[in-house]
């Protein structure tokens, strides 16, 4: 039997049973075999993963230090936009970071493949190997020395075993996901407008499953896009009447991890553009045709997104004895330290760090993974010296949403509330950060300059 992960082709399943006797067999890369070296791996490429390998890489280039990065995808993506991504307003092709050119110009390794487990006692991370679409091996199981070990594996959407959810709803946890819903869209308006007979209950309508950031800004951004689309000369259908999209929120409001001021004028913008808002109710099952709500309730729809909670990928539910929470979130201490082992960590929202005085976990968001990756190397700088590891500081930097083009809404640090072009400045400026300390900031500067001259020769959004 043979198992398809995104990213990855046709991995056998035996690789993935936690048979820890086939990788003992197989000694480990060359390239981490010296133990003269410090050792980092860093598994998963995302937000904190991705700037950690880059800033280590920068500073202990020709150093003591060997930095590797392993993630199954081949490119990267800023994940607070792939809600973009699906809505075809961001292209995945122009705007990735592509892992095997960065590693080599920024001093660390790259290293494609599902982590599929580790051996603690021996510090070894065990790769699965990657398969093309052909099912033709591409790169064989291997074995990672770690003297540092770093979990930034991210999150996934946590369907929380709902009926159909895992089969007929899409999740925006990774760019092929994104892809695969902005095509299901282009082909669900090329369909209704070439269609001779009258659409069908649900035809050219969106029910997005939870109202977090991921879900408001989607709702927005795919307001915008289906009208952009139906502007291309399909005229058969009248798009304005009939493209309906509706948000699902089991909670009593929508953005309920955001302040008070940023959810109202999120609601009423979003109102005044026609989508419809359900808060306080629970989907209970997805099928082909629609979503259930409650238990009575039935609400047609073409497309269903599922963008309700997250959880830490499976991998780390039995992680070689690590402790973790109720969601796979790997327990750390205020070093960002795994609990039962001085030489595992985790960043980013797979780590579970409560801080000293604090009642709650930080939040999953992307400045957490940024500043907790700054954190990460000043403790890998600390270990190669001898010296203990320093505490983490969080500082929270207020919250933002962008609505498309309509309007965009958050609080600064101090509690500072701000909209308009302003917040949607501020909003861009975020992802400008993260690319300016991925790629430096004369890079950062001509990129954004090109993308700007270009994408006055493209369509506004993608159409393919």
């Amino acid at each position: 039997m043979q198992i398809i992960i995104p990213g990855m082709r046709l991995i056998p399943e035996a690789v993935l049973a936690n048979d820890a006797a086939l990788f003992r067999t197989i000694p480990e890369t060359p390239s981490h075999a010296d133990k003269s070296l410090h050792r980092v791996v860093i598994v998963g490429g995302g937000a904190g993963g991705l700037e950690l390998a880059t800033r280590l890489g920068r500073k202990f280039r020709n150093r003591r230090l060997s930095v590797t990065l392993v993630d199954r995808n081949r490119t990267h993506i800023w994940k607070p936009l792939l809600h973009e991504v699906a809505s075809g307003a961001l292209s995945a092709s122009h705007d990735a970071v592509e892992y095997i050119a960065h590693a080599s110009r920024h001093g660390y390794r790259y290293r494609i493949g599902e982590v599929v487990g580790i051996d603690r006692a021996k510090r070894q991370v065990f790769v699965a190997p990657s398969f093309d679409d052909d099912g033709r091996q591409v790169i064989p199981p291997r074995v990672l020395g770690y003297d540092t070990l770093v979990m930034a594996v991210g999150s996934v959407s946590n369907d929380f075993g709902t009926p159909g959810a895992a089969r007929h709803a899409i999740s925006l946890d990774t760019a092929d996901q994104a892809a695969r819903f902005n095509k299901r869209m282009i082909d669900a308006c090329l369909r209704a407008s070439a269609q001779y007979e009258q659409l069908s209950p649900g035809q050219l309508h969106c029910v997005i499953v939870g109202a977090g950031a991921t879900g408001v800004e989607l709702a927005a951004e795919l307001h915008r896009s289906m009208r952009e689309i139906a502007s291309h000369n399909l005229d058969n259908i009248d798009f304005e009447r009939l493209i309906r999209i509706t948000i699902v929120e089991a909670g009593p409001r929508i953005l309920p991890a955001l302040p008070d001021h940023v959810a109202r004028a999120s609601a009423r913008l979003l109102v005044k553009l026609g989508v419809q808002i359900r808060c306080g109710i629970k989907v209970t099952e997805v099928t082909e045709d629609g979503v259930r709500l409650g238990e009575n309730l039935f609400v047609p729809a073409e497309l269903v997104v599922w963008a309700a909670g997250i959880k830490a990928p499976d991998l780390l539910e039995n992680f070689d004895g690590l402790e973790t929470d109720r969601i796979n979130r790997l327990i750390v201490d205020d070093t960002l330290r795994a609990a039962a082992d001085e030489n595992v960590f985790a960043i980013g929202d797979c780590a579970h760090c409560r801080l000293p005085g604090e009642d709650k976990a930080l939040p999953p968001r992307a400045q957490t993974a940024h500043q907790q990756a700054g954190h990460m190397v000043k403790v890998v700088a600390a270990r190669m010296a001898g010296r203990a590891a320093p505490a983490f500081r969080y500082r929270d930097y207020g919250s933002l949403v962008s609505l498309a083009d309509y309007g965009a809404f958050g609080s600064l640090i101090g509690g500072l509330k701000i909209e308009g072009l302003l917040a949607r400045l501020v909003y861009r400026s975020l992802h400008r950060m993260h690319l300016a300390t991925v790629h430096g900031l004369a890079r950062t500067a001509l990129a954004s300059i090109g993308q700007m001259i270009s994408r006055r020769a493209r369509p506004r959004i993608k159409l393919h």
